[in-house]
């Protein structure tokens, strides 16, 4: 895939009347004009994203993260360390109203770090694991109450560190794709883009949407926005508030787009600020891709490949739901309490992290190579995300998705290996990997909120074996025979 750049980059085009263009040309004719008009922080692009053909008729290319820990493998410290870049930048633009607009002012009352921040997301392994321990102890204070409300399935981890950068009076919740049984979501709004396009979002307690807490909105991009204005729309029409923030990594939003988001705020008497990392503008020309040949799965060696299995249930607590699949069927199966999926506060993200450490110092007895890659599965992002940066040097993270995606293996292409299988938590529904190079890894771990049946796990295991990784570590965090109570551990 050829990227061509209509200005020489720079890091500073603070003064530069003329944003910077990148025009990504792709199969078939597919071409995607980013045009930046807001990068205050000097980020390249090649540091955010990586362009590829995604297989979906209602939109037909993808920005892949190389933030988010999704699609591409990274360091996980450099995917948290994505959260509390859109934290710091809240802060920032927090301190600035109250300081008159004064960034000088604004730093001076703490409101620091964010350049060290992007600048360890550009940089190596080791400062960002550094930056990432500072932040952990010593957190930012909220000026008001918060509610973070974070999209899934992509934007769960994203949303989820950004929120643990606070200390205060501040809420955590994700959306979910997945429907249970004899719960009535409190919220639920569409995403029209997406392949799983229902959201909904459940609460174990049923004050947890109610107050005037400022909700932070937190998406990994915004291309149209309307997926922010549907949950909004929602929200205010049951619990009723003035304050919206929509945080994301990019924004693309047009002119068009943009005026929808004002005539919501006059619609609904409410203000929504908008922050991302950059802001920008697309031109698409051509149709979706329709005509590349995808590659079967390579033939890579299998034989000797180790399967170690790795029951983590009893390091987390856990909440009791049913779940049910598209075919009706149901699990008991318990989910863990603090993931966001049910509601937590910030008294208990101590709790997490003594899970999180916990788990990680038995696995990381473990690891069998120095070179290891650790997986989360669907939803099931932050923890393991968690656990990976844990286990110490020469540690990558990524997680499987329910985007599938061209792949072409090119120079400069985002997506240069694919590995379809089922989801283990519903065979009805399409999953993958990507980018899981021969030869890279000495290990796997794959983590798996819930142990499913092992028919439904089979198809994720035969693509794992595809990689020709050497051990394969299966790691669970609930059973249904082995679950603690509520609160427990």
């Amino acid at each position: 895939m050829r990227t061509k750049t209509s200005l020489h980059y720079s890091f500073d085009k603070k003064d530069s009347k003329q944003p910077d263009v990148y025009v990504y040309d792709m199969p078939e004719g597919l071409t995607v004009k980013v045009r930046l008009t807001s990068n205050p922080l000097g980020l390249h692009p090649d540091h955010l994203f990586r362009m590829a053909a995604r297989i979906n008729k209602k939109r037909s290319f993808l920005f892949v993260s190389r933030i988010l820990g999704k699609h591409i493998p990274v360091d996980p410290h450099v995917s948290l360390l994505g959260g509390a870049a859109l934290a710091l930048l809240w802060q920032r633009r927090s301190a600035e109203s109250v300081q008159g607009g004064s960034r000088q002012a604004a730093e001076a009352a703490g409101a620091y770090g964010l350049e060290e921040v992007c600048e360890a997301l550009q940089g190596d392994d080791e400062s960002a694991r550094q930056l990432y321990a500072r932040l952990k102890g010593d957190k930012l204070q909220v000026e008001e109450p918060a509610l973070f409300i974070a999209f899934a399935e992509t934007a769960t981890a994203l949303g989820h560190a950004m929120y643990d950068c606070f200390t205060g009076d501040t809420r955590f919740l994700h959306t979910t794709r997945e429907e249970l049984v004899g719960k009535q979501p409190v919220l639920s709004f569409e995403e029209e883009h997406s392949h799983a396009t229902a959201h909904r979002c459940y609460a174990r307690e049923t004050s947890f949407f109610e107050g005037e807490d400022t909700v932070v909105l937190v998406d990994d991009e915004v291309t149209t926005g309307n997926t922010a204005l549907n949950i909004i729309r929602d929200l205010q029409s049951k619990h009723p508030r003035r304050r919206y923030v929509v945080a994301s990594l990019l924004d693309w939003r047009g002119e068009a787009d943009r005026l929808r988001f004002g005539e919501l705020e006059a619609e609904l008497g409410i203000a929504i600020e908008t922050i991302s990392l950059i802001e920008g503008q697309i031109e698409v020309e051509g149709g979706p891709v329709e005509r590349l040949t995808q590659p079967a799965p390579e033939a890579r060696a299998e034989n000797g490949t180790k399967l170690i299995r790795h029951d983590l249930s009893s390091y987390f607590s856990h909440l009791d739901a049913v779940s049910a699949d598209l075919s009706g069927r149901t699990s008991d199966c318990p989910y863990l309490e603090w993931t966001g999926r049910f509601g937590m506060r910030e008294a208990d993200n101590a709790l997490l992290d003594r899970q999180v450490r916990e788990a990680a110092a038995s696995l990381a007895e473990s690891r069998t190579g120095s070179r290891t890659l650790c997986m989360g599965t669907g939803e099931f992002m932050y923890v393991p995300m968690r656990i990976a940066a844990e286990l110490g040097e020469g540690v990558r993270y990524q997680s499987s998705t329910r985007s599938p995606i061209h792949v072409l293996d090119e120079e400069g292409y985002a997506v240069r290996s694919g590995f379809p299988h089922t989801s283990p938590d519903d065979p009805g529904v399409a999953n993958f990997f990507y980018n899981v190079p021969e030869g890279t890894y000495d290990e796997i771990f794959v983590f798996l909120e819930r142990m499913p049946l092992e028919k439904d796990l089979k198809p994720l295991l035969d693509a794992l074996a595809h990689t020709g990784v050497p051990a394969l570590h299966l790691a669970v965090a609930a059973r249904a025979d082995r679950a603690n109570p509520q609160g427990g551990n």
